[in-house]
Order: C-alpha cells, then sequence, then structure tokens
C-alpha cells in the first residue's frame, strides 16, 4: 500500500507512516532503553557484590533509595522489577521485532509499505506513552514497582504488599497494557503485508528468512498476548475495584485481614506464562531469521535445509503454544501434569536442534569473510548451545525443582532471551546499517565491540550458572545474610566487574552508531554485500516507496550463490533452458 509522500518535518519525521521511519524510530526508543534497563542491572550488581558497601556518593542522586549510602531492599526489588521489564518489552521486542521488522520485512518482499500504513505509526505511538508510564514508576509514591516482572499477585495486586505495590504497579499495569495494544497492532500488519504485498514470483517458498521468522513471530504474539491483556485488566480491577480473580481469602497485610475471597493467584501464572513462554519464541526466532540472512552471503554459500528449516520453525511456534507450564512446576501441579508439560518441552527440542545444525552445516565449506556480522552470529551460534544445554535442566520437573528459584534460571534466561537475541540486533545493525543509511559502521570499533562483548557474556551469565548450582537464590537481597553463601561472593564480584566490561562494550557500540551517522565511510554499492534478498535492489538509505521505478519481479530462492563469488539475485531470471539440438 502506498500513500502520499509527506512534506512537513513533522509528517516525514515525527508522525511518519513510512514504514522504514517508524523501523527507526523503534530502534532507538529501543536504545534509549536499554541504556536505562543497562544502568538499573549495574546497581543490581553492584548491591549482589558489595552489599554493605556505603555508597554515600550515589545517595545524592537517588537519596530516597540509597538512604544512608546503603541500597534498600525495596529499591533492589525494583531495580530487578524494571530491569527484566524494560529489557524483555521495551528493548528487546522493539529493537528486533518492532525496529527491524517495521525497516526490512517490506524491503524483502517487494512491498512499498505495510499494509495499514496508518495503523502501523499509531503502533509506535501507543508505545511512547508505554514507555514514558514505566519510567514515571520511579517517581511516584512508593516507587517503581517491586513484584517482578512477572507481577506475581499477591504482591502486585494487593497495594499494601511492598512500597513499589501502589501508584507504581499500577503504572506498570497501564504500560503493559499498552505494550500489548501496540504489539498486537504490529503483529497484524505484519501478517497482512507478508500473505498480501509480495513482489510478483514471490511465493512463500521463497521468503528470507528474517520474514519468515517475523511472519510466525506475529502469529504466535496474536494467539498468545489476549490471554495477558484480559489477565492485566483483571489485575487491575483486583487492585481498584476490590474484585477477587487473583486474591484468595485469609491474606493478611498490613496487620488487617483482606475482604478479598476465592480467587488464585496460579491463574495469574497461567495467564502470564501462556504469553510468557512463546514470547521467547517471539524474540528468538527472528534472531535466528537474521542469522539465516547474514551468513549465507559472509559464506557465499546456500543456506542448508531452507525447507526443512521452515517446517521447524512452524513446529517450535506450534509446540510453543503447550509448554508454558514448565516455569510452573514449583507450583504445586499434579506430577502428571508436569511431566505433560516436560514432554512437550523436550520435544521443542529437536526442531530446534534441527533450526541449529542447517545454520552451522551453512557454514561448512563455506568462503568465510570475517566481518562484525559473521562474528556475531557465530557469537549467537555459541550463546544458544550454551543457553539451550542449560535448558535440558529446566525443561524437567526433577531437576528444575531445586534449581527454579536459584541464578541457574537467571544466567540460563540471559543466555536465551537476552544475548542470543541482541546478538541478533548487533548482527543485523551492522549488516544492513548501510542500506538504512547509506554509510558504513566502523569495522575496527565493531570488532572491539564484539571481543568486549563475547567473553563478558560467557563470565557473566555461565559463572551464575554455576553460582546457582551452590542454591544461590535469584532475588536475594544480600547473600552474605547466608553463611553457606559467602564463600560466593568473590564470584559475585567476578560478575558484577564483568558486567561493567559488559556495559562498557555497549557504550562503544553507541559511539560507533552514531559516529557513523555523520562520519562513516560512504557507502554507494546499493549491495555491498553481494546478497541476494530484495531489499538490496532499493538504493541505500531508500526514498519514500523504496523503488525509484517498478517493484522487481522475484525468480528464485532466497539463497543461491553459484561458483567463485557468484551470487544470484532472486530478481535475476533463470537461465534459459537451450535445447538438446
Amino acid at each position: 500500500m502506498t500513500h502520499a509522500q509527506p512534506g512537513s518535518f513533522w509528517t516525514r519525521y515525527v508522525f511518519s507512516r513510512d514504514h522504514k521511519v517508524i523501523g527507526l524510530q523503534y530502534y532507538f526508543t529501543a536504545m534509549f532503553m536499554a541504556v536505562v534497563g543497562g544502568l538499573l542491572a549495574l546497581m543490581i550488581r553492584l548491591q549482589v557484590a558489595w552489599p554493605t558497601h556505603d555508597w554515600s556518593w550515589l545517595e545524592k542522586a537517588m537519596p530516597d533509595a540509597l538512604a544512608g549510602g546503603v541500597m534498600k531492599p525495596e529499591f533492589y526489588l525494583a531495580l530487578v522489577t524494571m530491569h527484566g521489564t524494560l529489557m524483555v518489552f521495551f528493548v528487546i521486542s522493539l529493537a528486533l521485532v518492532s525496529g527491524f521488522g517495521n525497516y526490512i520485512l517490506p524491503l524483502q518482499i517487494g512491498a512499498r509499505d505495510m499494509a495499514f500504513p496508518f495503523l502501523n505509526a499509531l503502533s509506535y505511538w501507543v508505545i511512547v506513552p508505554a514507555s514514558l508510564l514505566m519510567l514515571a514508576s520511579f517517581a511516584v509514591t512508593g516507587g517503581a514497582p517491586a513484584a517482578g516482572w512477572t507481577a506475581y499477585p499477591p504482591l502486585s495486586a494487593v497495594k499494601d504488599a511492598v512500597p513499589g505495590s501502589m501508584a507504581g504497579q499500577t503504572l506498570w499495569i497501564l504500560g503493559m497494557a499498552l505494550f500489548i495494544a501496540s504489539f498486537t497492532m504490529g503483529g497484524l500488519n505484519y501478517v497482512t503485508t507478508v500473505l498480501n504485498l509480495r513482489a510478483p514470483g514471490l511465493s512463500m517458498s521463497r521468503l528470507p528468512m528474517t520474514t519468515v521468522t517475523l511472519f510466525i513471530s506475529s502469529v504466535i504474539g496474536l494467539l498468545a498476548f489476549p490471554p495477558l491483556t484480559a489477565a492485566a485488566v483483571m489485575l487491575l480491577f483486583d487492585r481498584e475495584a476490590g474484585t477477587s480473580f487473583f486474591l484468595p481469602g485469609g491474606l493478611v497485610f498490613a496487620n488487617r485481614v483482606l475482604s478479598h475471597d476465592g480467587g488464585s493467584p496460579l491463574l495469574w501464572q497461567h495467564l502470564f506464562w501462556f504469553l510468557g513462554h512463546p514470547e521467547v519464541y517471539v524474540l528468538i526466532l527472528p534472531a535466528l531469521g537474521i542469522a539465516f540472512d547474514v551468513l549465507a552471503p559472509m559464506v557465499r554459500r546456500p543456506a542448508f535445509g531452507y525447507r526443512l528449516s521452515v517446517i521447524s520453525l512452524w513446529a517450535i511456534a506450534a509446540l510453543s503454544m503447550v509448554v508454558w507450564g514448565h516455569h510452573m512446576y514449583v507450583s504445586g501441579m499434579h506430577p502428571l501434569l508436569g511431566e505433560v508439560f516436560a514432554i512437550g518441552t523436550l520435544a521443542i527440542t529437536v526442531p530446534f536442534t534441527v533450526v541449529i545444525v542447517n545454520l552451522l552445516a551453512t557454514l561448512w565449506g563455506g568462503r568465510w569473510r570475517f566481518d562484525t556480522p559473521l562474528l556475531f552470529v557465530l557469537g549467537l551460534l555459541s550463546f544458544v548451545g550454551t543457553g539451550g544445554l542449560g535448558g535440558l535442566f529446566l525443561g524437567n520437573a526433577l531437576s528444575d525443582m531445586y534449581l527454579h528459584a536459584t541464578y541457574f534460571v537467571v544466567g540460563h534466561f540471559h543466555f536465551m532471551i537476552g544475548w542470543v537475541t541482541l546478538f541478533g540486533v548487533f548482527a543485523g545493525t551492522y549488516y544492513w546499517f548501510p542500506k538504512m543509511f547509506g554509510r558504513a559502521l566502523h569495522e575496527g570499533l565493531g570488532k572491539l565491540h564484539f571481543w568486549l562483548t563475547f567473553p563478558s557474556v560467557y563470565v557473566i551469565f555461565l559463572t551464575m550458572h554455576f553460582v546457582g548450582f551452590t542454591g544461590m537464590m535469584r532475588h536475594i537481597y544480600d547473600p552474605e545474610q547466608y553463611d553457606f553463601l559467602k564463600r560466593m561472593q568473590g564470584w559475585n564480584a567476578l560478575i558484577s566487574v564483568a558486567a561493567f566490561v559488559l556495559f562498557a562494550a555497549q557504550l562503544l557500540f553507541l559511539v560507533n552508531f552514531f559516529w557513523s551517522l555523520k562520519r562513516g565511510r560512504v557507502v554507494s554499492d546499493p549491495n555491498p554485500w553481494k546478497a541476494n534478498t530484495l531489499e538490496w535492489t532499493v538504493p541505500n538509505a531508500p526514498p519514500h516507496g523504496n523503488w525509484p521505478g517498478e517493484v522487481p519481479e522475484v525468480h528464485r530462492g532466497p539463497y543461491e550463490y553459484g561458483p567463485g563469488d557468484e551470487h544470484r539475485p532472486q530478481s535475476m531470471p533463470a537461465a534459459p533452458v537451450v535445447p538438446a539440438s
């Protein structure tokens, strides 16, 4: 669908309906929220590694949270809650799915814009107040929510539970409701665009893997997000209208018995994780799609097992909808039900392994060019292997019961939904930056960014696995309270030092990004990577409508390479068959 070219600054760059501008708006919003989320993580690590240290110099900036130079327990829980919320929903989701999805998907399928440009713009401008509500929770009475990023009742449902359960929790619920509305609008747009606006000749079996995974993620999101929307409304009613959806009778808070009766906190857990686990694949699958799109031109080989990978991705999507209960093994569920969820969880490793093996097979025998995008894809594959191994322990009910509330889960979660996805974002950024802006990111700074980030991630999150084996609790405020954890403080200090190195590496990425916007090497070649997909047929920094002339016709698959350095773009007609004489 096309719309009139905007004329003023406001309609071109602020309230734009151009999918490329909207994609960049999402990306830059995610970038800002990542800085906030990263700073929250550093404060968490200061407290865990040095819980009794006097942080008087920080008290000047946050006098209520660090009265006397010591962090308050409720503020620590607020940090944990908001770090998880911002990074999962307002960084990874916005950058990977909304950012790259908006910018790249129409270009890859030969569309001049999204199917519903106005709805697309509206989806971003719903995210803006959602983000502001989340950040505003730090400034209200009681501070930011402290019920965890999963917002389990009764802490999230009773205003007297903890200080963060007051206005801060209400803002969290409203912010999440707006986020879900925005994501739903985006998902509807993606599905409609892919089904209806593909270029001539571009069948569903010829789609690039980034588009395939974004399409599948949108389908998952459209099925999984509505239950959490309903749950958020029900939770708001429990807080403000006296209903009892999630609150049982007999609860005592602030020396008074609550009047609620008949609710179930486990109902919230079911509704949350019915979204929460599919959300893992909503984020991981696009990262794997980017990995396919980057690998093929970087190693000059076709993506191995394309059709089998697509089938496996759909199998992952289907299974992801029926395994949410493995997050609830310790909730008292019947062992037979736990076994059902365990079987489904382990079954999902089969198609997931097929996808990863196909990515690895793509590398085999290729002519590798060790540019920064390839480095981040290789790091992504490494994290999938390490994080996936930890997932086998957590998918089994017996081992999960010991590890569930420990730092083992924190390490696994950050490998899979944290750094697998973020390395997908980085790989996509270094790969598509010339197309988006007509300049290249600095290669030396990019490789330094990788070599500072990759080992730091392992030092932090692999160490967390071993700390978790010792029984260290994942929401613990002061590990030195327990004699058996005191011997782990050296490891906690190591994790915290590595966390500061990791954060510094991301600041280096930001410097490279914004420096390259103005001073980076100009890229005049519209296809510097010699890739095959349609986004490389438009000019760099594409104009309104993307293609100045006709949209190219597609004649072949997205990953065809010939002898030597020959690449075969999707728009290149197949060679005519010459009949034998």
